[in-house]
């Protein structure tokens, strides 16, 4: 990301600043974390009552810990790499002493007594915590609202979704109110919120970031082994900073890959490029957006191929069963406490699933589906040896319309379709990265790149390779 730093530095304009800037001047003492934070709360008070991205802002807390954080600057003590910089935490992850709602009104006294492994990650780093993103009911839709916090808006339209489950994270980053947000992802809710909103957004590998899994209760396997958490940010280079700030060891991960490399490859710069897997075809916006990021690849090196893929259409269809089967125990919960959109929604995604797998799917099934899983993973791990970097969709089509899953089966069938990736990436644990590639229609549009397990750094250099071609989309005023 490109930065003008020859005029002195306006506190006003500091909420525009990346995060990998504003730590360096904060670091450096040419600014106060007091500066860069009061600008974004200035920024919170601009916008976020039309967005409603954070529902929870905490001012004078978030003031006090910029003040510890100056100090800390003065006294010349050690210095994390997000030292003083904004960031909010999504109201689905456990922060002290603040409400994890999950956006259900039943939790909204669910105050935690501990930071997630996560939120501990982001604390050590140096960041000052601001506020709590929003989320749809349980984290469970592609766009953000719930009984208890509101909707979130799209700060591009306020006709389309800002994506879910991280919309209120992507939306507060988008409009400038925060330089990164903490996020997470199980079936695209980091990958679709930044699509949705023109920003860079990284899945990791699963076990890379370390997750303190579902608290107060026994994790699921396939949350366990498909959910990750991950930032949204502006730019590539302030998610290379967070995703660096965020791997710290944590016991209460029991599937943390620590210490993990990245694998040897002979062709590194080689890129599948994949249009579709057979379940929907790209609208011709987000076609181009590939050429564009295709083109931007070839310039800086890379050698781009298109190839096909059907595994990945069937590692979407897995996902219906091995995630939707463990998400079924809970339905009953869910329904009871997450309001009427909730509920219907769900009724679309089981709808979904049933026509793949059959009403009530067997044990015998859900036992083989781990299994083909397996087969699968080493399938695509096999594949990567000779292409370790896929170029693809993030969603067949820009932002779709808010509630527009809730307009019946064939809706929840269509938009099933042309999610795809989005269940297919997280079925095998891969690491992907949203990358945004410009505007059309006045939405943003972009491409998703995936990469080989725990090469998340080749996944951010490809993706700092097309940024450096079509350019940095946000801060925006909402429209």
């Amino acid at each position: 990301m490109t930065e003008t730093s020859a005029a002195p530095p306006s506190s006003d304009e500091l909420w525009r600043w990346s995060a990998a800037r504003l730590a360096r001047a904060i670091t450096a003492r040419e600014i106060s974390s007091r500066e860069a934070v009061a600008s974004c709360l200035r920024r919170i008070e601009q916008v976020n009552p039309s967005l409603n991205a954070l529902v929870d802002v905490y001012g004078d807390e978030a003031l006090a810990a910029a003040d510890l954080a100056d100090r800390m600057v003065a006294a010349g003590q050690a210095l994390g790499p997000l030292h003083g910089v904004p960031v909010s935490i999504k109201v689905n992850t456990d922060e002290a002493g603040r409400a994890t709602t999950g956006g259900v009104p039943a939790h909204a006294e669910a105050v935690a007594a501990a930071d997630s492994a996560s939120t501990a990650a982001l604390r050590r780093a140096g960041a000052v915590f601001v506020g709590r993103s929003n989320v749809p009911a349980f984290s469970f839709r592609w766009v953000t609202d719930n009984d208890l916090h509101g909707r979130t808006l799209n700060p591009w339209d306020t006709t389309r979704t800002p994506g879910g489950s991280s919309g209120g994270a992507a939306s507060a980053v988008a409009s400038g109110m925060v330089p990164v947000a903490h996020a997470n992802d199980i079936g695209g809710s980091i990958r679709y919120p930044s699509f949705a909103c023109g920003l860079t957004g990284l899945r990791p590998t699963a076990g890379r970031l370390p997750s303190s899994g579902m608290e107060g209760m026994d994790t699921p396997m396939s949350a366990a082994l498909f959910a990750v958490e991950g930032p949204i940010a502006r730019c590539v280079d302030d998610v290379r900073l967070a995703y660096a700030a965020m791997q710290v060891h944590d016991p209460r991960d029991a599937f943390y890959a620590h210490g993990a490399g990245a694998p040897l490859s002979r062709t590194p710069r080689r890129v599948g490029l994949l249009r579709s897997v057979g379940v929907a075809d790209p609208t011709p916006e987000v076609d181009k957006a590939l050429d564009q990021a295709a083109g931007a690849l070839r310039d800086a090196g890379y050698s781009v191929e298109e190839v096909e893929l059907p595994l990945l259409a069937e590692a979407y269809r897995l996902w219906y069963l091995l995630a939707i089967e463990e998400v079924r125990l809970i339905r009953p919960m869910m329904n009871a406490l997450g309001g009427e959109s909730l509920r219907t929604a769900m009724d679309g995604v089981y709808a979904v699933a049933a026509e793949f797998w059959g009403p009530e799917p067997t044990l015998a099934e859900f036992i083989n589906g781990w299994a083909r899983r397996n087969t699968l993973l080493v399938r695509l791990s096999q594949f990567m040896e000779q292409y370790p970097l896929l170029l693809l969709p993030v969603s067949a089509e820009q932002a779709f319309a808010q509630d527009a899953d809730l307009e019946g089966v064939d809706a929840a069938r269509r938009l099933a379709a042309v999610q795809w990736s989005q269940m297919a990436v997280p079925t095998l644990g891969f690491p992907a990265l949203a990358v945004p590639t410009g505007v059309a229609d006045g939405l943003p549009v972009g491409v998703q790149l995936l990469g080989r397990r725990f090469d998340e750094a080749g996944l951010l250099d490809a993706g700092a390779a097309i940024e450096a071609r079509t350019g940095v989309l946000t801060p925006i005023d909402p429209r």
